[in-house]
């Protein structure tokens, strides 16, 4: 069994570490957690799919709302088209099991329906964040389950990009929106990814108060952007940008939002009038 030592410098890319002794199972399968983008022509064993999910039911759910659904897509047809609207994105296509997390308030609007409620509150952005928040917890949950069966897993926020046309594919009910996608397969042997290195605890871990230290977090970013270069690096990445290079390229303008730019209107389209 991996130390915690050795897990934690794998995971910060450094010697630094915060922990000692054997890692249990469960430890092990957090702390080793890496994207997948290459997968086996192997189906899932049945009963698979059904077992994820009832893991991602166990996920804490704000006041059991349970505002949230997931959609499965297993047929090459519906997944090439799904690859297609998030990126064109090819180990979409390869994985047996695309999951398609989304926000779901019809739930709660039918169940308001029957009991002759008005659902006010269904119009309140409080009320997508939690759908929202359920449906990632419910997501990391999926994902931890699959690992620990051997499974592989990549999230998929390109889903985001088409919105739109996500729905129609679909056929989502007013008030249900696909937030992000979960590719999930066998992984192949072949692909010599490793885990990639996180931002420092110093950088993310805040004790009691908010100490809020530009000359740190500058300090941070530096030791962060030496270790992602690191690791690309060993990965045989060459000409990638830092990472700080990289995010605030993300951020620049509206088309580096990748189509992403429209979910307001989008929303209310789908029948989340936010207040």
């Amino acid at each position: 069994m991996a130390s915690i030592s050795d897990l934690l410098k794998a995971r910060y890319g450094c010697d630094e570490t915060h922990g000692s002794g054997a890692a249990n199972p469960t430890l092990e399968t957090l702390l080793q957690h890496k994207s997948v983008r290459n997968f086996i022509p192997q189906a899932l064993e049945p009963g698979t799919l059904e077992i994820l999910v009832a893991a991602g039911q166990s996920a804490a759910t704000s006041s059991n709302l349970q505002t949230w659904s997931v959609l499965s897509v297993e047929d090459p047809s519906r997944k090439d088209k799904a690859a297609f609207l998030c990126g064109d994105q090819n180990f979409i296509r390869q994985a047996p099991l695309f999951l398609v997390f989304c926000a779901d308030l019809s739930r709660l609007t039918r169940v308001s329906q029957q009991r002759q409620t008005a659902g006010v509150g269904l119009e309140y952005t409080e009320m997508f964040l939690m759908a929202s928040i359920d449906a990632s917890l419910a997501a990391q949950n999926v994902s931890i389950a699959a690992e620990s069966l051997g499974l592989g897993i990549c999230y998929v926020g390109a889903l985001r990009n088409n919105p739109r046309e996500v729905a129609e594919l679909f056929h989502f009910p007013d008030r249900v929106i696909g937030l992000f996608g979960l590719a999930i397969g066998w992984p192949d042997p072949a692909d010599t990814a490793s885990v990639k290195p996180r931002l420092g605890l110093d950088e993310v871990l805040h004790r009691e108060i908010w100490v809020d230290d530009s000359g740190k977090q500058a300090n941070n970013f530096k030791s962060y952007d030496n270790a992602l270069a690191s690791f690309n690096s060993g990965q045989k990445r060459e000409g990638i940008p830092s990472w700080t290079e990289r995010c605030a390229r993300r951020v620049a303008t509206v088309e580096s939002l990748s189509g992403r730019h429209i979910w307001n209107q989008v929303l209310q389209e789908r029948g989340f009038d936010l207040k």
